[in-house]
């Protein structure tokens, strides 16, 4: 098998709100998940309040290191809602009604409840493509290598089907968890060798808390289960020579 080229995402997610901390960020979960799926890792993440300046200079730095940036956030009808008008800034495009997102949510609502702040939200980019919506119809969009989705978690999970065939992603990131019974300390220097004969491979470590017990859940990751099964299999020596317990998933 030919191995493709490595894709590169990052992700930016704005709000206020995530940052006060009044609103729990799940959105970096569910793309980065979705992402790795595709072949595509998440190299950056980013949370960055509703100003335009810093949303602008965001932008143009990290669509310019990635192949891909995903948005979250501020593209509703509210004031502080200025994604929308910032990435238009950042591409130097024309910022106004979208006349297909117009006809979208005109369509959506019933006469007379399109009002002024529904209608902002077909206000972006007039020629940026339309991430469309199933959930509530008012649809994020994409300039260039830039997608820009909504901060409500439903909905963004809703709307990134929808776009897969758009990307191009190189081979799917694939996962396996060893759960121990230990402390990181103790395996520590085993770890770093495994590592260290295994590169292709990107190995965590990561403690739990579980029944009352302290443990460590090692994670490998990689675009190919041969590799991923020597590294498991390397570990696994380790460990029993060590008489260190392996944790069954609960």
């Amino acid at each position: 098998m030919t191995n493709k080229k490595e894709i590169f995402a990052g992700i930016i997610i704005i709000g206020n709100e995530i940052l006060s901390g009044r609103t729990q960020d799940t959105n970096t979960s569910t793309l980065s998940i979705w992402l790795n799926s595709l072949g595509i890792k998440v190299q950056e993440v980013r949370t960055i309040p509703d100003i335009e300046k810093t949303i602008i200079s965001t932008v143009n730095e990290l669509r310019k290191k990635y192949d891909y940036i995903f948005t979250s956030g501020g593209i509703g009808p509210t004031h502080d809602d200025i994604t929308a008008s910032s990435i238009s800034k950042a591409f130097n495009l024309k910022y106004g009604p979208h006349e297909e997102a117009m006809s979208i949510l005109e369509k959506y609502y019933k006469p007379g409840e399109f009002n002024e702040g529904r209608q902002k939200m077909a206000w972006m980019p007039t020629v940026a493509n339309l991430i469309l919506n199933p959930t509530s119809g008012a649809p994020g969009f994409n300039v260039e290598n830039v997608y820009c989705l909504p901060g409500v978690p439903s909905i963004l999970k809703s709307m990134i089907g929808g776009i897969s065939h758009k990307l191009i992603g190189g081979n799917p990131i694939l996962s396996h968890t060893i759960n121990l019974r230990t402390v990181e300390s103790e395996i520590a220097e085993s770890l770093s060798n495994v590592q260290m004969n295994n590169k292709s491979v990107e190995i965590g470590s990561y403690p739990f808390f579980r029944a009352g017990k302290l443990g460590v859940a090692i994670v490998l990751r990689g675009d190919q289960q041969s590799k991923i099964d020597k590294c498991n299999t390397e570990i696994i020596k380790f460990v029993k020579e060590k008489n260190i317990e392996i944790v069954e998933k609960d």
